[in-house]
């Protein structure tokens, strides 16, 4: 077996052989380049330049406001921090859909400009002709079915996607096409496990979950959820590795505590 992390550099190639020899994939959001930087150091495989950036970084309430200029900001200040993961970026809303063309100059720009290594976009047969041009050029595309955050306003709650038979149905579909269509990864968001086990089997690409269960090839979360960063967004399927959102808040308060106290600098901390 491959010794993955030892691998100077992880390409799409590398993740469909680490899904054929059994190797699970790691991912994990970035948006800027100190902590694209201390992931990559870590050994993450995948690092996702997130629309989520939407929410974490400039606080809306949901992905939609985020603009392809924003994105391309971020995804350049991740990929000068990384060394070793793949950095893929998420095609923000109104990039791509309905629209093939405007799909494809809205890729070119990520990889020429970003440099990133491969651009993610949400949707099945409804963005397929767009998936198709971009990747005639090309640029290697992640596709992301279940919960698509930039569909909210069309489902109206973020609750689990696919629990009916008809659209599990479609999702296994929709997972099929893109796979034929020349995607090399799927992520599915809070799917049932049992269909997620279901899609990863009957795919060759990898599938990675957030809120899809265990039996996937590869799993993703926001960095500053797993890091305990966000204190008000609770799933069933996110597990917080720290408490850094009350770590902060106590180095900080110590902070104004030693400037107004006339405590910091003190004499080994000034000229």
């Amino acid at each position: 077996m491959t010794t993955f992390k030892k691998l100077k550099k992880i390409t799409t190639h590398t993740l469909v052989e680490m899904k054929h020899e059994g190797v699970k994939i790691s991912m994990l959001t970035a948006y800027d380049y100190t902590f694209a930087k201390i992931i990559d150091n870590a050994g993450i495989d995948v690092i996702l330049v997130g629309d989520s950036a939407s929410n974490v970084m400039a606080g809306h309430i949901s992905t939609l406001p985020i603009t392809l200029d924003q994105m391309i900001y971020h995804a350049q200040s991740v990929v000068r921090a990384v060394n070793r993961a793949l950095v893929v970026c998420d095609m923000p809303f109104g990039s791509y859909q309905g629209d093939s063309k405007n799909a494809l100059n809205s890729s070119i720009r990520i990889m020429k400009e970003a440099e990133a290594h491969a651009v993610k976009l949400e949707g099945g047969v409804e963005v397929v002709d767009s998936v198709r041009r971009i990747i005639s050029a090309g640029i290697p595309v992640m596709g992301h079915l279940g919960l698509t955050p930039q569909s909210i306003y069309k489902f109206g709650t973020y609750s689990v996607r696919a629990k009916e038979e008809k659209e599990a149905e479609q999702l296994i579909s929709d997972a099929k096409l893109l796979e034929e269509t020349g995607c090399f990864a799927i992520v599915l968001e809070k799917i049932p496990a049992k269909l997620a086990k279901k899609v990863a089997e009957s795919l060759t690409i990898p599938v990675i979950g957030i809120g899809a269960g265990k039996y996937v090839d590869g799993q993703v979360l926001v960095l500053h959820d797993m890091l305990g960063m966000t204190k008000e967004f609770n799933p069933r399927f996110l597990r917080r590795y720290m408490n850094l959102h009350d770590d902060i808040s106590s180095a900080v308060g110590r902070y104004v505590d030693d400037v107004k106290s006339l405590d910091f600098p003190n004499e080994e901390e000034q000229y």
